[in-house]
């Protein structure tokens, strides 16, 4: 086709798949313009026009306005700049849209009223200077204030604290929704406050001074996990052998001398720890951060607390 032909909108229409329609729209707002009119006043549009008008299409398929189309058509914007700016904005679309989906999933997964649904909201929103502040309420809670920075109580604190990114998927927004609830749970801060007072607190009884110490759930874990997988009773003489590496690995991390006290606190200690919420909060830590599931300690705990009960029986 040479450059001197002439297409009719009619023609126009069918190479480009625009309606007549909006061929006319655009041209009335200065688009695309008539290469020339016939006699009868019809618009012929020269094959620029097919060029131009695919660049309008996709530009608006885009989502750019009017106004900015025609400036990148008439070379008063950098399409380049243009592209990265209007990128950037569908980023914070994407974004928002992200965070709605999340909580309407999250409602619909709990079935949830309209006035938790709004509070599921209002916590998928928060800035993050906000999550920040409901974060360290609920820790400032859990550790009574302590002003430690650098020992036990400020190591427990840091692996507590959710690090939700700026561009965070649909999993993540949901566990930071349901993480921020049960931060708010009064009953859960109590039993959370329990534990980190068990942990940065000194050793039972008659124990001497130690320097910080391995925390003696998570030695639980270790040691019996071979026992629950392996499905061992824990009131068999073999659980008797792991109840005995057990209190002695949790003497040496306390200082204490391996004896009924020592396996009285251990239980009471376990027990504490055996709250399911303990392992949701892990498991939507872990998600929120972009980290592997930790394995549930429930299991073990559970084990442990049977096999020291019955190891005390005998």
């Amino acid at each position: 086709m040479d450059g001197g032909t002439l297409y009719s909108i009619g023609e126009l229409a069918r190479r480009t798949g625009l309606t007549i329609k909006t061929i006319r729209f655009y041209s009335d707002r200065g688009l695309v313009s008539p290469a020339d009119r016939t006699p009868a006043g019809h618009r012929r549009y020269g094959p620029d026009a097919v060029a131009r008008l695919a660049l309008v299409r996709t530009l608006r398929d885009l989502g750019l306005g009017l106004d900015t189309v025609r400036r990148v058509l008439d070379r008063d914007l950098p399409l380049g700049r243009v592209a990265a700016e209007h990128a950037a904005a569908l980023d914070a679309q994407i974004g928002i849209l992200r965070l709605r989906r999340a909580v309407l999933l999250a409602a619909a997964g709990s079935g949830a009223t309209f006035e938790e649904m709004e509070r599921m909201h209002q916590l998928a929103t928060l800035s993050e200077v906000e999550r920040q502040r409901l974060i360290d309420d609920f820790l400032g809670s859990v550790f009574d204030g302590r002003p430690d920075r650098t020992g036990p109580a400020a190591a427990v604190r840091r692996s507590l604290t959710p690090e939700l990114s700026d561009r965070p998927t649909e999993e993540q927004v949901t566990a930071w929704v349901e993480l921020a609830e049960l931060s708010l749970d009064p009953d859960f801060r109590a039993g959370m406050r329990r534990l980190v007072e068990d942990h940065v607190a000194g050793p039972p009884d008659g124990a001497a001074p130690a320097p910080p110490r391995p925390d003696v759930v998570a030695v639980t874990r270790d040691l019996v996990a071979a026992a629950v997988s392996s499905a061992v009773d824990p009131e068999s003489p073999q659980a008797g052998l792991v109840v005995a590496r057990l209190t002695a690995a949790c003497a040496r991390a306390v200082g204490h001398a391996d004896d009924a006290g020592l396996r009285d606190w251990l239980s009471d200690r376990l027990t504490a720890a055996a709250d399911p919420r303990w392992d949701r909060y892990g498991r939507l830590l872990a998600r929120i951060s972009g980290w592997p599931d930790p394995e549930p300690l429930a299991p073990a705990i559970d084990w442990a607390v049977r096999a020291l009960g019955a190891g005390a029986a005998s």
